[in-house]
């Protein structure tokens, strides 16, 4: 079982222990799914972390696209970097590695942009992306699938219904002018009533393990991403 590093006392804490931080949001993810569905999503993926801990997650990012809905609370791309940046610099001082385990895409350039600052000061530091390929963009089948899987009680069945359909390409333009809610008012991209709890499953197992080769082969790439 993997040591949770809230659990410890600090005596007992391994002072050559890699660190798995899971970085979501809270943000609306149509009327079906919970407002923390990113920061459950990174946290079961860094419950994977091999012969590391798991760390409390940081649970609020830069969600301004989403803003409008309530409930969505955005610290935005700049606090967000500022945060994971003193975050490393301290855990660092007695981890031997910092993994960030990013759950939200709209944290990606501010996580980005702290890793590779603090490999810049010389400490080893990464970040791991819970991506899944071909998957919708927000609150559809692929996010409600995984929630499916995790928690089913938190999914709300009796409200799924297809939100913006059309490719995140050709609606990309309108999201940067207006927002999630200018596109869509349901805050959904994407049709979550197709969603599987056994696919949903599949995803998660298939982020887990690749989650778990990419800590222990350790080798960022030029944005400090171990994927």
């Amino acid at each position: 079982m993997n040591r949770v590093l809230g659990e410890q006392r600090w005596p007992d804490v391994d002072k050559s222990a890699l660190v798995a931080v899971p970085v979501g949001s809270l943000e609306q993810h149509g009327p079906h799914l919970p407002l923390d569905t990113d920061t459950r999503i990174a946290t079961a993926v860094a419950q994977a972390v091999p012969g590391g801990m798991l760390a409390p997650a940081i649970a609020y990012g830069a969600s301004g696209e989403h803003d409008g809905f309530a409930g969505t609370i955005s610290i935005g791309i700049a606090a967000l970097e500022t945060v994971l940046v003193e975050y490393g610099r301290s855990a660092c001082l007695w981890a031997s590695r910092v993994v960030f385990v990013n759950g939200h895409g709209g944290n990606a350039s501010a996580v980005r942009a702290a890793v590779m600052l603090l490999r810049h000061e010389g400490r080893d530091v990464a970040w791991f992306p819970c991506a899944v390929p071909g998957a919708d963009a927000h609150a559809g089948l692929t996010e409600t699938s995984i929630m499916l899987a995790l928690d089913p009680d938190s999914v709300s069945v009796d409200k799924l219904a297809p939100g913006a359909l059309d490719p995140i390409g050709e609606i990309m333009p309108r999201l940067r002018a207006e927002g999630v809610l200018g596109v869509a008012p349901s805050g959904v991209l994407g049709d979550p009533t197709k969603a599987d709890a056994k696919e949903g499953q599949e995803m998660l197992d298939e982020l887990r393990a690749r989650f778990e080769a990419a800590v222990s082969a350790w080798k960022p790439r030029s944005g400090g991403n171990l994927a």
